[in-house]
């Protein structure tokens, strides 16, 4: 099933992996999320967490595909092969998709906007390891 997509995408004229583009928009989000949410406690604008919390749901919401686009590229570059990168990334992606769970449910239940700068700040390192470890299966170090 995996090849058969990829060798459509292939027929159509599309070479690439899924996953690269299918990153941007949750890891921009966080990092939005981080520089909304420190802004605003170091201004004292609560609009501007408003704004984080914003940016962490569409994080939370476009974590999805890419996780799955990752998935499939795992499948199709690497024929499922586990590694310490792979696992590092499962172990990363399923973290970050529950620190953004727990950054809404805590922005829900009315969290001082310190705590939820601390949970975005957990969401940032995960998505750094994410990127670096992408990175060092992708390229190599």
């Amino acid at each position: 099933m995996v090849e058969g997509l990829f060798a459509l995408l292939e027929k159509i004229g599309f070479s690439h992996p899924l996953h690269p583009m299918m990153t941007h928009l949750p890891m921009g989000m966080v990092v939005g999320m981080v520089v909304f949410s420190l802004i605003g406690l170091l201004w004292k604008k609560p609009q501007l967490g408003e704004t984080a919390y914003y940016c962490s749901l569409l994080a939370l919401v476009s974590v999805f595909p890419a996780i799955a686009a990752g998935l499939l590229d795992w499948l199709h570059s690497f024929a499922g092969t586990w590694g310490l990168l792979i696992i590092i990334k499962m172990i990363l992606a399923t973290l970050l998709t529950v620190l953004l769970i727990v950054a809404v449910v805590l922005k829900h239940r009315g969290a001082p906007p310190r705590k939820l700068a601390l949970v975005y700040l957990l969401c940032l390192a995960c998505a750094g390891g994410l990127g670096f470890s992408g990175g060092e299966l992708v390229y190599g170090g």
